[in-house]
């Protein structure tokens, strides 16, 4: 394979090996294990999105949230402002700060939009398989 400049690009190479199997039927539906899982890994004391609903606030709520957010899973019903998100620029520390280039942006997304889409890669995760070509996380 080449790279942009024409030299020969093998970290990239591709063994042109694809092997998928097909899935049929309905997916199955989350649990309130799967919310409970990852609303237990998120991170404390991250700024919220738009709503102001921030992960701690939910975990305050038990049961109540936790089934609200399975609720959210199944029923696949995301409201619209979820899909937005804030942009704030950070000074990087250094360089003008006069310069676009001096700042980085943060996105603030909505911490129950995270625990949903945490819960969806989980589950993609456990139908693909990771060959030799891919990079894992």
């Amino acid at each position: 394979m080449k790279g942009v400049h024409g030299e020969t690009d093998e970290e990239n190479e591709w063994d042109h090996k694809i092997s998928a199997g097909v899935m049929e039927g309905p997916a199955d539906c989350s649990r309130i294990a799967e919310v409970r899982a990852v609303l237990k890994k998120m991170k404390r004391h991250k700024t919220p999105g738009l709503s102001g609903l921030a992960a701690e606030m939910i975990q305050a709520t038990g049961d109540t949230g936790t089934q609200w957010l399975l609720d959210l899973c199944n029923g696949i019903v995301i409201p619209e402002h979820w899909k937005s998100s804030v942009v704030l620029p950070i000074y990087k520390g250094k360089g003008n700060p006069m310069e676009c280039g001096s700042y980085r942006g943060i996105k603030l997304l909505e911490h129950a939009m995270k625990v949903v889409e945490r819960i969806f890669e989980y589950r993609i995760r456990q139908q693909i398989e990771i060959d030799d070509m891919q990079a894992s996380s």
